[in-house]
């Protein structure tokens, strides 16, 4: 999705958001500096500030040293931008839960205050966080399921069958 350039209320706490310019990424983000703190990211944006190498000074630098309102983090929540109702969601394992926002409509992703910097402290890079979901669902073998069985018929290839392991 394009990145909004129209200004957004905070989901969490409705105050207007500040754009914040990634000069080198060439989008916008959306940070909540007046009232709670909470960021947003249009579709495919967190993906490029989750990992701790890269630059994510721009959000850090708009936060640092100042006070944010609480929120209550339970409350149903809707996307500033579609105004779809956004969906609570673990964005990293269970060792160490983060979960986020997210509009299934448009793809935005919602911060509250600490999560950035959480998200960032969990993983070095791409193969941490394909390690860690491999790790959550625990893939264990059983036997054929509707899917397996459809694409072995289109493929004429024998695929290893899964199941989750509780």
């Amino acid at each position: 999705m394009k990145d909004t350039e129209k200004v957004l209320n905070c989901p969490a706490c409705g105050k207007e958001m500040k754009k914040v310019w990634f000069e080198d990424r060439g989008f916008f983000v959306d940070i909540c500096t007046d009232g709670c703190g909470g960021v947003w990211l249009d579709n495919r944006e967190l993906d490029k500030i989750d990992e701790r190498f890269e630059n994510a000074d721009s959000i850090l630098e708009e936060l640092e040293g100042k006070t944010f309102s609480e929120v209550d983090r339970t409350k149903d929540r809707f996307c500033p931008v579609c105004g779809a109702k956004m969906v609570k969601c673990n964005y990293t394992d269970d060792s160490t839960p983060v979960k986020i926002d997210a509009c299934y409509s448009c793809g935005g992703k919602f911060l509250d205050n600490d999560e950035l910097r959480a998200i960032r402290q969990t993983f070095h890079g791409e193969p941490d966080m394909v390690d860690d979901a491999l790790t959550v669902r625990k893939y264990v073998p059983k036997g054929n399921s509707g899917i397996v069985l459809l694409f072995q018929g289109i493929t004429n290839k024998v695929l290893p069958h899964f199941k989750y392991d509780e």
